[in-house]
């Protein structure tokens, strides 16, 4: 009864600065990341409401040479207003048994083929695990799924995801912590924009 979420949120995405400029005056695409890591498959990659840590992704990639990505020397961010559509949310138990479902028949492909499942894995010196090669596989083998069976596919991915260290000891909240979203299809995207300065003479609504 209730498939798609409703209303627009705003988006951020970290790239470099000239990336952005010509992303928002129409002269290039953003290209969708297919990634055997990305966590929430294939698709277009954003922070929901975040712009700080999309400026703190960005920062940290710059001058690193990554695949499929172009070297960012100056961090910036893109802003970008997206309509959800037909969401796989995985916040809502309805998504989250698609996609456990999703793992079940993944693995048992993987055993008669006698094949060993890919494997979400940590970088090296820290613990979460930031090389997700196994949630990608169980996204897309359910994207796969549905279009085989003809059934509605989704726009979007989000999740929510606990990440860095935590705040203070025993806490249940850690430094990391966000929701990120994938576009699917690229008409979610309503439009981009650079994210405006603060005009500290007034509140932020």
């Amino acid at each position: 009864m209730y498939p798609s979420k409703f209303g627009l949120i705003i988006g951020f995405h970290g790239c470099d600065k000239h990336i952005r400029n010509a992303i928002v005056s129409g002269k290039i695409p953003l290209n969708s990341s297919t990634n055997d890591y990305d966590w929430l498959g294939s698709g277009m990659y954003f922070w929901e409401n975040n712009q700080k840590r999309a400026l703190d992704f960005a920062t940290e990639l710059k001058g690193k040479s990554i695949r499929n990505k172009e070297l960012i020397k100056t961090p910036a961010v893109l802003g970008a207003i997206i309509d959800l559509g037909y969401c796989l949310d995985l916040l809502d138990a309805e998504f989250i048994e698609l996609v456990k479902e999703s793992y079940i028949s993944f693995q048992e492909t993987f055993k008669m083929l006698g094949a060993v499942l890919p494997e979400n894995k940590p970088l090296k010196g820290l613990e979460d695990l930031l090389i997700r090669d196994l949630d990608c596989e169980v996204i897309e083998n359910l994207h796969e799924k549905r279009e085989i069976n003809k059934l509605r596919t989704f726009d979007t991915v989000g999740a929510a995801f606990i990440e860095g260290e935590k705040l203070y000891p025993n806490a249940g909240f850690n430094a990391k912590n966000h929701i990120q979203i994938c576009v699917r299809n690229p008409n979610c995207i309503k439009g981009f924009f650079i994210p405006r300065e603060e005009n500290t003479h007034f509140i932020v609504p």
